[in-house]
């Protein structure tokens, strides 16, 4: 039977099954089994090629039928999509070829471990950082072919990987690029909150203003000082995002990788203005939240917390432009 499935064409003469018998086999016991074979439907001869002519008959040449190897191929994948996590999609795997399936299972079933044991993230990493979460080996995804398999489990886009790393986008204040010996960094979230506070950058005790772009200030983020060539320099960073769960989670993410301050004194403005709603799909990360409030007194921890229980949000778009200056000209 091993040897039918490997074999790589559709019909084989008699004789290559032949070949493979050890020579004490016995003619008869061969023909029965051949014959069982057929009954079972993994052989079917070709009566045009005619039979050996002897006295239990066996055809020259078999049809291999493919589809009965299929079946147990099919019957383990659907075994196993019972007993996986849900958002693992083996679907793809019906069409492939057994060894792909055999390849990957064992990466299969270490993806099923990080989701069982973690739930699918709620923030965005690197591949490598991934990569080291689901195999021990940073790289996994990037370089050994997990990305395919990640593809073929639709799975890539729900592990909230950042796909590649850009270098981030930012304002130099000249008046403390050269002159001061600690630096202090505004990173917003948001482009228009970026261009609201552009011009007056000189007006405040900050050497730089960076444009987060969301999730993407955490793959930027571990080159940020060298762009600014202030590696080995004393550096302050702050953030100021939307004041909604994935602002907070962003927040979160990035202060795991770099101490990272919360601009504290914005979201205070934003608290004084009545919320918006809309935003109940997102996802909300409780050790995210808990640490994001330490930041406030508790007076507005709880009314934060009110808030997004009831799926209200605060965009940075909630201040304008007058606000803004005079909020970010304060912070010392």
């Amino acid at each position: 039977m091993d040897f039918l499935k490997s074999y790589k064409k559709k019909k084989i003469p008699l004789i290559e099954i032949e070949r493979i018998l050890s020579g004490d086999v016995e003619y008869t016991d061969f023909a029965n089994v051949m014959n069982e074979l057929v009954d079972i439907k993994v052989l079917s001869p070709v009566k045009k090629h005619g039979t050996n002519n002897k006295k239990i008959p066996l055809a020259n040449t078999y049809r291999i039928n493919k589809s009965y190897f299929k079946e147990d191929l099919i019957d383990e994948i659907t075994s196993y999509q019972l007993k996986l996590n849900p958002n693992i999609n083996l679907q793809g795997y019906f069409t492939l070829d057994e060894k792909i399936w055999k390849r990957d299972l064992p990466y299969i079933k270490k993806i099923n471990s990080y989701i069982q044991k973690e739930g699918l993230p709620k923030e965005m990493v690197t591949a490598p950082e991934r990569s080291y979460e689901i195999t021990d080996d940073e790289k996994w995804i990037d370089e050994n072919g997990g990305r395919e398999i990640l593809e073929r489990v639709k799975l890539l886009e729900k592990l909230k990987i950042i796909q590649v790393p850009d270098p981030l986008m930012f304002a130099i204040n000249r008046n403390k690029i050269a002159s001061s010996s600690e630096h202090k960094h505004l990173i917003v979230e948001n482009k228009a909150t970026f261009y609201a506070l552009l011009d007056d950058i000189e007006n405040t005790t900050f050497t730089s203003l960076v444009y987060g772009a969301g999730w993407n200030v955490l793959g930027g983020i571990s080159i940020f000082e060298k762009q600014l060539g202030l590696v080995g320099k004393h550096n302050r960073i702050y953030y100021f995002g939307d004041l909604d769960n994935e602002g907070i989670s962003i927040w979160y993410g990035l202060n795991k990788r770099k101490p990272v301050l919360l601009a504290a004194e914005f979201y205070e403005k934003l608290l004084e203005k009545t919320c918006s709603y809309g935003k109940e799909n997102q996802q909300a990360n409780r050790e995210a939240i808990e640490s994001f409030l330490t930041n406030f007194d508790e007076y507005n921890k709880e009314k934060i917390r009110n808030i997004l229980g009831e799926g209200g949000y605060y965009p940075q778009e909630g201040l304008n432009k007058r606000e803004l200056r005079k909020i970010w000209r304060q912070i010392r």
